[in-house]
């Protein structure tokens, strides 16, 4: 039951990364703007693009699925931080929520790995 549960769980966690990236990709000059309307240098979106994309990959297929898993986990709280830290507001309270349960997901793959569904098992 634990690889199943485990193969499942790295399926949802990879979801919302592989997707966002892409979207991010077509979404390119808006995305942009909207982390510098936050402060953070445009310039930093094909690293974070590169890190949904390829992390989410490494996730889903369980290819150094540990290190991507505390990449995405840090990358979740740094984005709550600086993206949903608005609690006045209900939905990035939410949001905020979101990134840290996801960065929680996150941290049992680094503790736990991928299971025994992956092309490289850890």
């Amino acid at each position: 039951m634990h690889s199943i549960v485990s193969l499942v769980a790295r399926i949802l966690l990879s979801a919302i990364f592989v997707t966002a990236g892409v979207s991010k990709i077509s979404g390119y000059e808006g995305t942009q703007a909207y982390m510098e309307s936050h402060g953070l240098p445009g310039g930093l979106l094909p690293l974070v693009i590169a890190l949904e994309v390829i992390g989410g990959l490494a996730v889903l297929l369980g290819v150094l699925s540990r290190w991507a898993g505390l990449a995405l986990a840090a990358f979740c709280i740094a984005s709550a931080l600086v993206f949903h830290f608005n609690f006045a507001d209900q939905a990035q309270a939410t949001n905020f929520m979101k990134n840290i349960c996801m960065a929680g997901g996150f941290l049992l793959l680094f503790a736990n790995g991928s299971g025994r569904y992956a092309l490289r098992p850890d």
